[in-house]
């Protein structure tokens, strides 16, 4: 009797697991408005009330450093996202493509799923020191980045 139980639970259940695998994955930018942009807005400008930083004129200068690429897998919207690491390159990569100009430089590489996997088991226990490294190595480059305003 329990298995004629479990096996009406999971034909019950199939026609809803049909459709959820039916579904086509989200686009990178369906996933930034989704996971990105209460923060960082849909400009990607960030916003004063949430400290939150900008991205124009920093987010590829960022991605440009190998401290920085570790950075930008460990900030909370990207550690606290439900996205595979996939979808995580993709979304970063298309913040990039959208504000990661730098000026007079060659674009930063796109992150790929590896890459993504690799950076995201590295130790970084606290972020905004870890932010702080990154924006010292870039002022020593002689790049400022947009302003972060945590201690």
């Amino acid at each position: 009797m329990p298995f004629l139980k479990s096996l009406s639970v999971l034909i019950a259940l199939l026609p809803a697991a049909l459709a959820a695998a039916d579904q086509p994955a989200r686009s990178p930018h369906t996933n930034y408005i989704l996971r990105c942009a209460g923060c960082h807005g849909f400009e990607g400008l960030g916003t004063t009330e949430g400290d939150i930083p900008a991205f124009p004129d920093s987010v590829g200068y960022i991605a440009g450093t190998e401290l920085g690429r570790t950075y930008m897998m460990h900030v909370p919207g990207v550690v606290g996202s439900s996205l595979n690491d996939r979808e995580i390159a993709e979304v970063m990569n298309y913040v990039l493509d959208v504000w990661g100009e730098t000026e007079g430089e060659a674009p930063p590489a796109t992150f790929t799923e590896e890459e993504v996997t690799r950076r995201r088991v590295e130790p970084v226990p606290d972020v905004v020191a870890y932010r702080r490294l990154v924006v010292d190595e870039l002022s020593a480059m002689g790049v400022t980045v947009a302003d972060y305003p945590w201690p």
